[in-house]
């Protein structure tokens, strides 16, 4: 399984694109169903909220745009690092920054899914 690393990249990349175009099909698919996702305000989602907010318009994210990723291939799992500018209206307000983050993608039966994101916002 080793080399999995530039394809996780590529398919975040496409989740983070996902976010942006309101592609819950696509999220569904890559996000797993015991996801742990935590903002960089600290608040978090489960794969359902998560997909819930942008489905209700309570969270709407315009840009999620990745720089300077890494991957650790660890045979089932790849942790990716790297840092994002995020683009997102939550409760009717406007932001945009940057973070640093860690991603945890898990290869299960044959499928990869994200299973745990942590971010931290940089200074501006």
């Amino acid at each position: 399984m080793a080399g999995n690393g530039q394809t996780i990249i590529e398919l975040d990349r496409k989740r983070m694109s996902a976010m942006a175009e309101k592609d819950v099909a696509t999220l569904r698919a890559v996000l797993a169903d015991d996801l742990i996702y935590t903002h960089s305000s600290a608040r978090l989602d489960t794969k359902q909220s998560l997909i819930g907010a942008m489905e209700s318009g309570a969270t709407v994210y315009t840009a999620v745009e990745p720089s300077e990723v890494k991957a650790q291939d660890c045979g089932d799992t790849v942790i990716l690092t790297g840092k994002a500018r995020i683009g997102v209206t939550s409760g009717g307000k406007a932001m945009s920054f940057g973070v640093r983050f860690t991603d945890v993608y898990v290869n299960r039966g044959g499928q990869w899914q994200m299973v745990a994101w942590q971010s931290t916002r940089l200074p501006e």
